[in-house]
């Protein structure tokens, strides 16, 4: 015998029931909207920064070494080295609206 908590309303047993239900409750947000909260957010603002600012020293190190030294090496350089300076700075920025 079939307990009904586990069969769906069509009385297939693929699926419970219950957890059918509360799946629905969660509705995924589109692309478009999730990027326009995304691009508002100041978490995803200071990531951009810090990515342009790792390409800036990228460039810089590979025109002092002479070949392309790759994202990899320069942004370790640049997080060992500027990162907290940058991000001190960045943030006070932020808060003046510069």
């Amino acid at each position: 015998m079939r307990s009904s908590a586990t069969t769906t309303t069509s009385g297939k047993n693929s699926y419970p029931a219950k957890r059918r239900s509360r799946a629905r409750a969660y509705v995924p947000l589109n692309r478009a909207t999730a990027e326009t909260l995304a691009s508002m957010s100041i978490l995803y603002k200071e990531m951009v920064a810090e990515r342009e600012e790792i390409m800036r020293h990228k460039w810089f190190m590979s025109e002092k070494a002479g070949h392309d030294v790759g994202f990899n090496a320069a942004a370790y350089d640049w997080i060992s080295n500027h990162r907290t300076a940058w991000r001190k700075a960045w943030r006070s920025s932020q808060k003046t609206g510069l």
